[in-house]
């Protein structure tokens, strides 16, 4: 885990808008062809363009300084002025922030740390309040920072679309408008290899469409006269009209970056388990502390005493030592993940993992690779072997730039198959290849250029209810095989999924964008019996609202950017790192860095572990607070002992954390 990783994990709890990571970026490489096909542009805000960051990184630096100037002996003078400048220049923000929360009638935890941490100067424990001070600066420039890269991204998915189309009049004349201002209606020319500008229907031509982006098939879709385009998709080979039905703020695109932030702005919040009593605790601490100072000097004490007293009671009532008793076996949960390649971007985040009751998976770059392979040959030429049909159909189509060949000539070359020479290269858009090979005429195509009655049919037929895209291979025009395209499984899907239904007691749900055929077939190779297939993202965002509404505590595993809306809905979304777009890494939770599916129920189990030292932590923590209150209260505890016993303690509860840290925590399937 790198520096800036490590640092983030001292983010305090992070509100719905701040979900997001401003390194998981650069952790998503290497990208895949499929992925990258989907990704938005980059766009990226500096980090010193947002002056949270400018004055956490002073108060860093000054506090850096202060420390080499005590440890240096210098005199006392100038580390006691690095470390006062260090609490102005990082304090004056969350001091600001809680003010304001106290003149709304909230008591900010933000307050009561710089209060503690000027406190901690007055007893001359400065270096104490400076690290509090710096802790804090940085959790909140961290916060900000991740909030502006989440925003570049969803900006950036806009940019999917093209600036400018080619509207068609009447007459056939060609001119170029803003795609912005494009009307319903507007019949729009497309040619091959641009981005579609519009949610619109085909018109006129053929052709293959990758819109991965939008319903995350692995696989272009071959479209036809009356078929339905969408915007910032991919055109193929072919050239298309489409007749616009959807103006630019309307498209499923644009709706897709707006259900990501109506998804994060309407979020529950959520909170660490001691933040939901951190209100009432730090009141009343408040309100005891006033009473221990006050009652006293109403009975004659003097105000030196009562002071005193009153000082060393809010030290050791203080509420640092429980918070202290919740981070460390968290952040040391996060580095345990970390380590099994596995970000988790906040230690809200570990502590809700363990909650899950159910795992939603997107399938395509999920649970598969979203790389189409070769994965069935059925020869209908009885003197024709595998290899011989294949060499053939792989020399057609070693021309085209087709996601299906591709597919069959890897194959081929997998075999160690050697391809000879093509010649008469056509490919016709939407239907398939023709070629001169070896003197004969070989056809890979559609099986949609079968005639009624070709027995290659039922062939096909068997194909498409295993999942399979199916592809017919002629000679002569006369059917020799059919081949059978498929997404690639990952190898630990299964397995994935029979772990996450131990751990959490339910079948996970399969949401898809892929056709209902493929999602069976795919569901019953990995054991998931619960399947939602031709999802649209707003559909995904729906049936997650439908499971917590349900009662079930969801978690949502996607890649694409049409799982980004569902992933911002989840209560945890989680990534995968190597194949994940750019907008579903910022609105992930949880990042799978290297896309291995079996850390999900080790990283749930692992939170669960978390949740009991966190448990085991209060009750040391309570135990020691109760005791040295009791102890000032009814008897005299010197200022220096309860120091020692409030620290003690949180070394303790410290040390009871980092016993997460060793390999034996982390139990991988």
């Amino acid at each position: 885990m790198n520096i800036s990783s490590f640092v983030l994990l001292l983010s305090r709890s992070p509100s719905p808008d701040h979900r997001r990571c401003p390194v998981a970026s650069s952790l998503a490489t290497p990208v895949h062809p499929a992925t990258a096909r989907a990704a938005s542009p980059a766009r990226r805000t500096r980090w010193t363009a947002l002056p949270e960051m400018r004055w956490a990184a002073a108060a860093s630096v000054l506090f850096a300084l202060g420390v080499l100037a005590q440890l240096g002996g210098t005199p006392a003078w100038l580390w006691w002025s690095l470390y006062l400048a260090c609490y102005v220049t990082g304090g004056w923000e969350p001091g600001l922030a809680g003010l304001r929360a106290l003149r709304d009638k909230t008591l900010d935890v933000d307050l009561l740390m710089v209060v503690a941490a000027l406190g901690a100067a007055a007893i001359g424990q400065v270096f104490d309040g400076a690290l509090l001070i710096v802790i804090f600066a940085t959790s909140g420039a961290l916060e900000a920072f991740a909030t502006a890269r989440t925003e570049d991204s969803v900006r950036g998915l806009l940019d999917l679309t093209p600036d400018t189309a080619t509207v068609l009049t009447a007459d056939g004349a060609e001119h170029t408008v803003a795609a912005a201002d494009l009307e319903i209606g507007a019949t729009v020319l497309v040619r091959p290899g641009a981005r579609i500008a519009a949610d619109a229907t085909v018109v006129a031509g053929t052709s293959e469409v990758d819109q991965a982006t939008v319903t995350g098939e692995s696989l272009p879709v071959d479209k036809l006269p009356g078929d339905t385009v969408f915007a910032g998709t991919l055109n193929g080979t072919g050239v298309l009209r489409i007749r616009v039905e959807r103006r630019a703020e309307d498209s499923v695109v644009a709706r897709i970056a707006g259900l990501v932030e109506h998804a994060s702005r309407t979020a529950a919040p959520r909170q660490l388990f001691i933040e939901k009593i951190e209100q009432r605790y730090s009141l009343g601490m408040v309100v005891a502390t006033l009473a221990v100072f006050l009652v006293p000097l109403g009975f004659g004490a003097t105000l030196q005493s009562a002071l005193l007293r009153a000082m060393t009671f809010m030290i050791v009532a203080s509420p640092c030592a429980v918070v202290l008793a919740t981070m460390p076996p968290l952040l040391a949960a996060i580095a345990t993940a970390g380590r099994h390649g596995v970000l988790v971007k906040s230690a809200v985040v570990m502590e809700h993992l363990g909650t899950t009751t159910r795992v939603v998976f997107d399938k395509t770059g999920t649970l598969t690779r979203g790389v189409p392979v070769l994965g069935a040959i059925t020869v209908l030429d009885v003197s024709l072997t595998e290899d011989q049909v294949l060499r053939l159909a792989a020399a057609a189509e070693h021309p085209s730039e087709h996601p299906l060949a591709t597919a069959i000539v890897r194959a081929a070359r997998d075999r160690g198959l050697r391809l000879p020479p093509t010649e008469d290269f056509a490919a016709r858009p939407g239907r398939g290849v023709t070629a001169l090979v070896e003197g004969t005429t070989v056809q890979v195509s559609s099986p949609a250029t079968l005639t009624a009655t070709d027995p290659a049919h039922g062939v096909v037929a068997e194909l498409e209810r295993s999942g399979h895209t199916a592809v017919a291979v002629s000679r002569e025009n006369t059917p020799i095989a059919v081949l059978g395209i498929t997404d690639q499984l990952r190898p630990e899907a299964a397995a994935t999924v029979a772990a996450v239904t131990a751990t959490t007691g339910a079948t996970p749900v399969l949401l898809t964008g892929d056709n209902r055929v493929t999602a069976d077939a795919l569901a019953r190779r990995v054991g998931i019996t619960e399947i939602r297939a031709e999802l649209l993202p707003e559909d995904k965002v729906a049936a997650i609202r439908a499971l917590r509404d349900a009662g079930e505590q969801v978690a949502m595993v996607g890649d694409g950017i049409n799982d980004a809306p569902a992933l911002a809905a989840a209560p945890v979304g989680i990534a995968m790192g190597g194949a994940g777009s750019d907008l579903a890494l910022q609105t992930a939770d949880v990042v799978i860095v290297r896309d291995d599916l079996t850390t999900i129920p080790a990283l749930v189990r692992l939170s669960r572990r978390a949740h009991r030292v966190v448990v085991a932590n209060l009750v040391i923590a309570g135990g020691f607070i109760a005791a040295l209150v009791v102890w000032d209260l009814v008897g005299h505890l010197p200022l220096p002992l309860g120091v020692a016993g409030h620290e003690g303690s949180t070394v303790l509860v410290g040390l009871n954390g980092l016993r997460l840290l060793r390999s034996s925590a982390w139990r991988a399937h």
